[in-house]
C-alpha cells in the first residue's frame, strides 16, 4: 500500500529501531551505574565501553528515523490523493464510504479534508489523527453509536422550508416539491450553503426518515416522493446505515387522514 499509510508505517519502523537502540544504551548505562555503586571495576569498564559503542548505533538510528518522513502531506491532502486513500482503506476494511459534494460520507459522519490545517473535519469537529487505517477505524467505531440527531426540530424546519417553496410557486396544499428547492430556501443567507451542504442535508433527511418521526406540530404528515428526478440533478444522495446508497427527491406535507 502506498501513500500516507505506507510512509507512516516506514517511519514507524525506523522510530521503533531507534527506540530499541536507545534501550540498549540505557541497559548498559544501568549496568555501569551498578558497577560504579558496587565497585565492580571490570563490569563498570565493560558496560561503559558497550554503552559508548551502542550510543553511536543509537545516534545513527535516531538520525535515520529523523530523516525518514519526507512525505509531502500538503500535496497529498490538496490533490485529492488522501481522500482516495481513505476510500480505498475503507473498502479494504469493509466500511461503506463515498464522495459527496467535496466531502466523504461514512454513515452517519461527513468528512472534509482540511489541507491547510493538516487535519480533517468530522461533523464540524477537527481531527488530526490522519493515518488512514486509524481514521477509518474511528469512523467505523462511531457507526456503532446512535447519531446525535434531533428529528423533531429538523422536521419543523423541513415543514417551514416546504411551505415557503410551495408559496413561492403558488402551489396547492399538499403539492410535491423538490427537496433541493427546500434546501435552497433553508440556506438563503450568504454562506449558508457552504456551512450546510447538500450532502449534510441529505444525511439529515436519511436520519429523519429512519427515525420514523413524520408528524409535525401542525398535525400534517411528511410523505416522501420519488420520481424520474431521482436520476437527474435534483437527486440528493446519501449512504444508509447498511452501506447502501439512499436517494431523496421530493416531499409533501398532508393532513392526517
Amino acid at each position: 500500500m502506498g501513500g500516507l499509510e505506507a510512509a507512516l508505517a516506514a517511519t514507524g519502523e525506523r522510530v521503533d529501531a531507534a527506540l530499541k537502540a536507545n534501550a540498549a544504551v540505557t541497559r548498559e548505562l544501568k549496568k555501569a551505574k551498578a558497577g560504579a555503586g558496587r565497585g565492580q571495576l571490570r563490569d563498570l569498564r565493560r558496560a561503559l565501553s558497550a554503552a559508548t559503542t551502542l550510543a553511536g548505533d543509537a545516534a545513527r538510528a535516531a538520525s535515520d528515523a529523523g530523516g525518514s518522513f519526507g512525505f509531502d502531506e500538503q500535496e497529498h491532502l490538496e490533490s485529492g490523493s488522501y481522500a482516495q486513500e481513505l476510500l480505498d482503506t475503507a473498502t479494504a476494511q469493509d466500511v461503506a464510504m463515498f464522495e459527496a459534494d467535496e466531502r466523504l460520507l461514512c454513515y452517519p459522519s461527513l468528512i472534509k479534508v482540511l489541507p491547510g490545517e493538516a487535519a480533517v473535519e468530522i461533523d464540524r469537529r477537527r481531527e488530526r489523527r490522519l493515518r488512514p487505517s486509524v481514521l477509518v477505524g474511528l469512523l467505523a467505531s462511531s457507526q456503532a453509536k446512535p447519531p446525535r440527531f434531533r428529528p423533531k426540530p429538523f422536521l419543523e424546519s423541513l415543514e417551514s422550508g416546504y411551505d415557503l417553496v410551495r408559496s413561492q410557486g403558488r402551489q396547492r396544499d399538499a403539492a410535491v416539491v423538490r427537496l433541493v428547492d427546500v434546501w435552497g430556501v433553508l440556506t438563503l443567507l450568504p454562506g449558508q450553503q457552504r456551512d450546510y451542504t447538500r450532502a449534510e442535508f441529505a444525511r439529515d433527511l436519511y436520519l429523519l426518515d429512519s427515525s420514523g418521526v413524520a408528524t409535525a406540530k401542525s398535525g400534517r404528515v411528511l410523505r416522501w416522493h420519488a420520481s424520474s428526478g431521482t436520476r437527474g440533478s435534483g437527486t440528493l444522495a446519501t449512504v444508509a446505515q447498511t452501506g447502501q446508497h439512499q436517494l431523496y427527491w421530493g416531499i409533501s406535507f398532508t393532513e392526517r387522514s
